[in-house]
C-alpha cells in the first residue's frame, strides 16, 4: 500500500481517512475511532497527510507528525471546491487528499501550543470586550426610552452612568433605577476582566524578544505584536511581505478579464483579529502624520493622503507595517526606520 496523501476528517469520536497514491488513485479508506486514530495513523508509512482547519486541527497536526508523517493545515474553503458527490465523511476526506495534491495549494500557518495560548488571551479578551460593549449599548437604551440621553463610548459611560444614579431627579423609576445599577455592576465586571487579560498579554510582550523588535514600528502595540505572533510565529509559511499582506487581506480585490483591470476594496481574508489591529494602529499612524510633517514616513503618509484620502491611506500603511513585520520576523533582524 503506497499512500502518498491522506486526507482525514476531524470530529469528536469518528474519524474518517483517505488515502490516494501519486496518481491521486484512491487506496485507502477506513473509519476509525479517537482511541484508536493514532494507533492507526502510526501504521500507515510516512505520507503527507491533509486535515481541515477546525478545533483541534493544530493539536492533531503536532500529533501526527511525532508518527513520522508531514501534516497541512487547509482552510475548509480551500476543499470545499474538490468535493463530488453528496455531503458526507467519505467524500469530504476525499476532497481533503485531493486538496493536498495541488501545486498551488494555499496552507495554514502551523500553531504551537505557546501560539495557542496567546490566541486564546486575545480571543477571549475580545469576547468580554464585546459584552461589554452590548451592556452599554443596553444601557443606554434604557435610558433613552426614559428621555435620558448618555454618550455612546465607554468613556463616556463610565463617567455619566454614576450621576445619572445619583440624580434624584430624573425621572427614573426605583426599579429602573435598580436595573440600571445591575447592569452597571455587570459593565464594572467587565472592566475588571478586560483588564486581568491586559495585563497577561503585557507580561507575554514583555516576555518575547520577538515582540519588542516589532513593536518599534510605528502602529504596532503590544496587543498587534503578540496578536501576529500567535497568528505566524516567525512566518516561515510566507514566501516573503507581500505574501503574508495578501494572506491578510490587505491587498486590492480584483475583478479582471482580457485587458480590463478593475482593483476594488480590499479582500479582508486571513485572521480577521489581526486585521483589525493592523488597521487601527495604522490609523492612528495616519491621524498623528497630519499634524507632523517632520520625518520621510509622515511625508509620505501626508502625500499619499492628498492623492488617495484617509481611508485607502490606511489600508496603505497597514500593508507596508505588515511586510516590515514579516521581514524583521523572518530575518530576525532589528526595525531601522527610513531617513530621509
Amino acid at each position: 500500500m503506497n499512500i502518498v496523501y491522506l486526507g482525514i476528517v476531524l470530529a469528536k469520536n469518528v474519524f474518517q481517512l483517505c488515502g490516494l497514491n501519486q496518481a491521486g488513485k484512491p487506496l485507502y479508506t477506513k473509519r476509525v475511532d479517537r482511541k484508536i486514530l493514532l494507533q492507526t495513523v502510526a501504521n500507515i508509512p510516512a505520507c503527507l497527510i491533509g486535515i481541515e482547519a477546525s478545533t483541534g486541527a493544530f493539536y492533531w497536526q503536532r500529533e501526527f507528525e511525532k508518527r513520522g508523517h508531514k501534516v497541512k493545515v487547509i482552510s475548509p474553503q480551500y476543499v470545499k471546491p474538490f468535493v463530488r458527490g453528496q455531503k458526507n465523511d467519505g467524500n469530504d476526506a476525499l476532497a481533503i487528499a485531493k486538496a493536498l495534491m495541488q501545486p498551488t495549494m494555499k496552507f495554514v500557518p502551523p500553531k504551537s501550543p505557546e501560539q495557542q495560548d496567546i490566541q486564546a488571551l486575545h480571543r477571549a479578551r475580545q469576547r468580554i470586550v464585546n459584552h461589554r460593549t452590548a451592556t452599554v449599548y443596553q444601557i443606554r437604551g434604557l435610558l433613552l426610552d426614559r428621555g435620558i440621553p448618555m454618550g455612546i463610548s465607554v468613556t463616556r459611560a463610565r463617567r455619566a452612568i454614576p450621576l445619572i444614579l445619583e440624580d434624584a431627579e430624573n425621572g427614573l423609576s426605583a426599579r429602573m433605577r435598580r436595573t440600571i445599577a445591575e447592569l452597571y455592576d455587570l459593565f464594572l465586571d467587565l472592566e475588571r476582566r478586560i483588564g486581568f487579560f491586559d495585563k497577561e498579554i503585557d507580561t507575554v510582550f514583555k516576555q518575547s524578544e520577538a515582540c519588542q523588535r516589532i513593536a518599534k514600528v510605528k502602529g504596532i502595540g503590544p496587543k498587534t505584536a503578540t496578536a501576529v505572533i500567535a497568528a505566524i510565529g516567525k512566518g516561515t509559511e510566507f514566501k516573503n511581505g507581500r505574501h503574508f499582506a495578501a494572506w491578510l487581506g490587505l491587498v486590492p480585490r480584483q475583478h479582471s478579464s482580457g485587458d480590463r483591470q478593475v482593483l476594488m476594496n480590499m479582500t479582508k481574508k486571513g485572521d480577521k483579529h489581526l486585521l483589525t489591529l493592523l488597521i487601527h494602529g495604522a490609523r492612528a499612524v495616519v491621524r498623528v502624520a497630519t499634524n507632523n510633517n517632520d520625518g520621510y514616513l509622515n511625508q509620505w503618509v501626508n502625500q499619499l493622503k492628498e492623492r488617495r484620502g484617509f481611508n485607502k491611506t490606511t489600508v496603505a500603511v497597514a500593508n507596508k507595517n505588515a511586510r516590515i513585520i514579516w521581514s524583521i520576523l523572518h530575518n530576525e533582524t532589528e526595525y531601522r526606520p527610513a531617513v530621509i
